[in-house]
């Protein structure tokens, strides 16, 4: 999903910096939800590019529309619209285009709503001076920034301010955190964050899937799940928590369980439809 396909170079001509790829992103890119706060009434049309999964289907959107170089900022009239997962994604390719390691996580984001955490995603990026994997919201803009009151670095954002599917999944399940603060709008509870570790887990194998994307292993809506979903749920935290290290297993597990590796068609749970996967 995060291939840029023929942009490769148009990305490798950005700034090679977090900071300056993040500027260059919010100007190509406006988040469905955020849209009013900005004035701007979207329409069914452009709405449904949220639905977007390659990244190469977001550029050629984008070119398509706009011939200029991508580091032109676009109105906001003529921007992709998406959601979290779509910053992310993007930054993630394009730190990659400057040969830094970089990928999408899924989890949540404690900085949107007090004591909750929002359904969310951002990208982790390798800073090899400092020997470190750094997390990096894209998303967040001088506006966003403003009205959210943030209080850090969102390009170095805190652990305990975004929590990776896997550790929110560790935590509730330890007792340690309660799991109906996890989750997004009216849908909350260990249900919601098994679908984020299973979105995770298939995004640390380059399938970076919509925040709505249903398939498999994820628990369904207040199920009572059985024990053989919570032990395989806990196994894929626990590789996601040790990806690196677990590395080989990680890729292996994903691999052999059908119930886990993204499949042909997955279920669009905000259209309630099923849906053919298509990969760059």
């Amino acid at each position: 999903m995060s291939s840029p396909g023929r942009h490769e170079g148009a990305l490798a001509e950005l700034p090679a910096d977090p900071a300056g790829l993040a500027r260059v992103i919010q100007g190509l890119l406006l988040h469905e939800h955020w849209a009013p706060s900005y004035g701007v009434t979207l329409s069914d049309e452009r709405r449904a590019q949220s639905h977007i999964r390659p990244l190469a289907e977001m550029l050629d959107r984008l070119v398509g529309e706009d011939g200029r170089p991508l580091a032109e900022a676009r109105e906001l009239d003529h921007r992709l619209v998406g959601i979290c997962r779509h910053f992310a994604l993007f930054l993630a390719a394009a730190l990659r285009a400057h040969g830094v390691p970089a990928r999408a996580r899924c989890g949540f984001g404690a900085y949107f709503i007090p004591r909750q955490f929002e359904d969310h995603w951002v990208c982790e990026y390798w800073n090899a001076a400092e020997r470190r994997w750094i997390l990096a919201d894209a998303q967040i803009d001088a506006h966003q920034r403003s009205l959210l009151n943030i209080d850090f670095d969102s390009l170095d954002v805190p652990r305990d301010r975004f929590i990776i599917a896997g550790d929110a999944w560790a935590q509730c399940r330890r007792g340690d955190a309660d799991a109906g603060a996890f989750g997004i709008f009216h849908m909350r509870g260990l249900w919601f964050i098994s679908g984020n570790v299973v979105r995770d887990y298939a995004a640390l194998n380059h399938m970076e899937m919509l925040p709505w994307d249903a398939w498999g292993a994820m628990l369904a809506p207040d199920a009572t799940a059985t024990a053989d979903q919570l032990a395989l749920l806990d196994r894929l935290a626990a590789l996601a928590q040790s990806s690196d290290a677990a590395h080989a297993e990680l890729r292996a597990l994903y691999e052999r369980d059908d119930g886990v590796r993204v499949p042909a068609t997955v279920f669009n749970a905000v259209r309630l439809r099923p849906e053919d996967v298509v990969v760059s």
